[in-house]
């Protein structure tokens, strides 16, 4: 792992319609153990980027969704070191499965996905 801080900040989430249409159409998709992702490497020097989505149609509860969403998100907070990809990288993790998966599932998946990118 790199000297990469722990942190999640506004900057590494991905805003914008432009941004977030670019990765679906350009990016390349992927599944691991009930996580589905799409990455594109940016050529640029803006920090590694990240978008998760947990359908409604999986889970009408936002209680739920807001649970997995958070456990996605401190999973890649504590791992994103381990991406390495010189530049940035746009990063996006859908849940895919109608069950819920424990923390320690979502870090192991979440650690393979972001191996498989580097």
């Amino acid at each position: 792992m790199t000297d990469t801080p722990a942190t999640f900040t506004k900057s590494e989430r991905i805003t914008g319609k432009n941004s977030i249409s670019g990765l679906l159409s350009k990016g390349k998709w992927g599944n691991c153990r009930g996580l589905k992702y799409c990455y594109l490497p940016t050529g640029e020097e803006k920090p590694r980027r990240l978008m998760i989505s947990v359908p409604k149609k999986l889970f009408k509860r936002a209680v739920r969704r807001n649970l997995l969403k958070r456990r996605i998100r401190e999973s890649y907070r504590t791992r994103k070191g381990l991406i390495g990809i010189e530049g940035g990288v746009d990063l996006l993790i859908q849940y895919n499965t109608s069950e819920i998966l424990d923390f320690t599932t979502v870090r192991e998946t979440v650690e393979d996905i972001l191996k498989q990118i580097k």
